[in-house]
């Protein structure tokens, strides 16, 4: 199977992953950080083709995430099959909170409500039985604690267990595994940039000791000139015909030096072999255009979104809702703009290097748009109130409008393109171009402005999160008719501008 991978199998922001499965089937879980609902959890029969089946934090009561910084919020879950349900520990970075389990039946929900956890410390938490039937919970550092999961009650103290290679910073990500005659410790280490890597021990108990594989890091793209790199946060599963797999976040930069990503860390699988000595080989991880679908259209029919709708740190009912004017998606504003923590909108993940998207939006009883969002303090969006749209940027402590354009009474088809550099013609040139702007009546698309994509990615902005893009309210309540992503392969010069 390995030469048909496509990666990333999960594209855009889909970092951590973690995955298991319970016969012939595939259940994979990714950190959402800042945005609600949380921790988005796919099905698979193939670890090729995923589909969204929920999302395991889909309650205020699971997931409050006031005062959660952006890139706070939710980190790192780790999900187990154990004893007939489903187990997802996780860490919840926001003030007043911290580790947490939750479990299930269906993976698919509902889910239960949290445990919390106060005597696990730190982040990256994992869950492992032993043949006793006793849960080791392991955490980023690297230190461990006997855990039971139906009280979250700890027993005894945290103890340290391997650190990874000496001088290697961030060891995290710890999983544990009983594999033959051998637990084996997995971590991440050398940071979530690009000395990112993955190494492995083994050792004879859950709590060791733990004896380094002489190959570590078992899989890293530093230094290289891979066209992924930040190669790490892995997690093992077995195939049904006894083959191994390793899923990973990894990231694709682009244009020039020192590269950019704008996707955020995505989800790879790679192949693994197990050498005579019982350490792990990893296989090549190819790349290449992901095969997943764009998400499509959504026409807002239905009374309950789909699970890919993301909102900032909560959603409540009466500021986002299909039910107010059937057919229409109604925002109804709380915060003022894009720079306000408690801004409503509800937007997805940009999956494509390329791609389009465009909305009909109503803006006659409001200020609203259209948006690509990496945090508050950047991100790019065409706004529309009565009778005209404008482009604004905000990048880092400076915002500006761009351009303004008048427009008719009535509602206005609003765009963005996202259009990938794929020919870099200067060293400096950066990864692609957003460009914003609206639709005749003509279907013409009509640019208001090209803006450099650098400036809404991880490198310049920091943090660990991806372009999310979608609808907002600044103002009042906006309505918008549908919401169209398609996967698009373009050029800068055929798009028609206005002066």
């Amino acid at each position: 199977m390995s030469d048909m991978i496509t990666n990333p199998v999960l594209p855009g922001f889909h970092p951590d992953p973690s995955i298991c499965r319970v016969g012939e089937d595939y259940y994979l879980v990714c950190s959402s950080f800042e945005y609600f609902p949380g921790v988005p959890i796919f099905h698979s029969t193939d670890l090729l083709t995923w589909t969204q089946i929920g999302n395991v934090l889909d309650r205020p009561s699971q997931l409050p995430l006031a005062g959660a910084a952006s890139s706070g919020g939710i980190y790192a879950p780790t999900l187990r099959y154990h004893d007939g349900r489903f187990h997802l520990i996780v860490t919840n970075a926001s003030p007043g909170q911290g580790n947490l389990l939750v479990t299930a039946t269906d993976p698919a929900g509902p889910w239960s409500e949290p445990v919390m956890l106060p005597g696990v410390p730190g982040i990256d938490p994992d869950l492992a039985w032993d043949e006793d039937g006793a849960c080791w919970c392991t955490v980023a550092g690297v230190s461990q604690i006997r855990l039971d999961p139906a009280t979250g009650q700890t027993l005894g103290e945290p103890r340290r267990l391997w650190s990874g290679t000496p001088g290697a910073k961030a060891p995290e990500a710890p999983h544990l595994y009983r594999i033959g005659e051998y637990w084996y410790l997995l971590i991440a280490e050398g940071g979530t940039e690009r000395g990112h890597g993955v190494s492995i021990a083994r050792g004879p108990a859950p709590s060791g000791p733990f004896e380094p594989c002489p190959a570590n890091p078992i899989l890293t793209h530093r230094s290289t000139d891979d066209p992924v790199q930040n190669t790490g946060h892995a997690d093992l599963v077995q195939a049904p015909d006894g083959s191994w797999w390793m899923v990973l976040l990894g990231v694709r930069p682009g244009g020039g030096t020192p590269g950019w990503h704008v996707l955020g860390r995505e989800t790879f699988l790679a192949p693994v072999t197990w050498a005579d000595d019982g350490w792990p080989v990893v296989g090549e991880l190819t790349s290449g255009a992901p095969t997943m679908p764009a998400p499509g259209r959504d026409d807002f029919d239905d009374s309950q979104l789909a699970p890919q709708w993301l909102s900032i740190r909560e959603r409540l009912d009466g500021d986002c809702t299909t039910g107010e004017r059937p057919g229409w998606l109604t925002l109804r504003a709380r915060g003022a703009s894009l720079d306000d923590p408690d801004v409503v909108f509800l937007g997805r993940r940009q999956q494509h290097l390329s791609c389009r998207i465009r909305t009909l939006a109503d803006a006659a009883d409001g200020v609203g748009g259209l948006a690509v969002r990496l945090d508050e303090r950047h991100h790019y969006e065409i706004e529309a109130s009565a009778g005209q749209v404008r482009v604004i940027a905000r990048i880092g402590p400076l915002r500006t409008v761009v351009a303004t354009a008048a427009v008719p009474a009535g509602p206005v088809v609003l765009g963005i393109d996202v259009i990938a550099n794929t020919e870099i013609q200067d060293p400096r040139t950066g990864p692609d171009t957003v460009v914003l702007g609206i639709q005749g009546q003509d279907r013409e698309f009509a640019a208001l402005a090209e803006l450099d994509g650098r400036y809404l990615s991880t490198e310049v902005a920091g943090g660990f999160t991806g372009r999310v893009i979608g609808a907002y309210a600044a103002s009042g309540a906006v309505r918008f008719d549908y919401i169209d992503y398609i996967d698009y392969i373009g050029d800068i010069g055929d798009i028609d501008h206005i002066d």
